[in-house]
């Protein structure tokens, strides 16, 4: 379908990759309003909701990528689990009433002049490399490769995270948890 869409633009004069550009920025685009929308939202609920579209946006990266097992794990772990624990999380402790008040004060712009600090020098980096094409090609990386490197070298970094995943499911059930008197 994609291949087909980009040989229609190419026989109206749109280069293919004019269209694979603009398609990336616009993905780009989106997941960093998304991930200024999470900061910025008043409402916990819809930090998370806009949290979610972050992590979605770079799982399309990801695919834009040829990434297509990270973006799978992207999903299911990230916007599958995770967040699906933060939204419980969030549902349980706090009143669907209650808004998170947001004070603009000293320390908002201290952290809004630190994170455009950093954001200059990143881009200052950016501008400053040659950005030379890659010339070794990548050797694939099939799902027999990843599975294997999961359960020999990776073993306790995966068992570590799966205990800390179940850690914060029991905590969220914890601090939810209604005493009956």
């Amino acid at each position: 379908m994609l291949h087909g869409l980009l040989q229609f633009l190419s026989n109206h004069g749109i280069p293919q990759g004019l269209v694979i550009q603009a398609t990336f920025y616009g993905i780009a685009g989106l997941t960093v309003l998304f991930a200024f929308l999470v900061v910025m939202s008043r409402d916990i609920f819809h930090s998370a909701v806009f949290l979610v579209l972050t992590l979605f946006g770079v799982a399309c990266v990801y695919l834009y990528l040829d990434a297509e097992f990270l973006a799978g794990v992207q999903i299911l772990i990230y916007i599958g689990a995770i967040m699906t624990l933060f939204i419980f999380a969030i549902m349980l402790t706090s009143d669907a009433k209650t808004r998170l008040a947001r004070k603009i004060d000293l320390r908002i712009a201290l952290s809004a002049g630190a994170a455009l600090a950093i954001f200059a020098i990143f881009l200052k980096i950016i501008r400053l490399d040659a950005w030379q094409p890659q010339t070794l090609s990548p050797t694939p990386l099939g799902l027999t490769q990843i599975g294997k490197s999961l359960m020999t070298d990776f073993g306790l970094p995966f068992e570590v995270i799966s205990l800390l995943s179940l850690a914060a499911l029991v905590g969220a059930i914890v601090i939810g948890k209604v005493e009956k008197k």
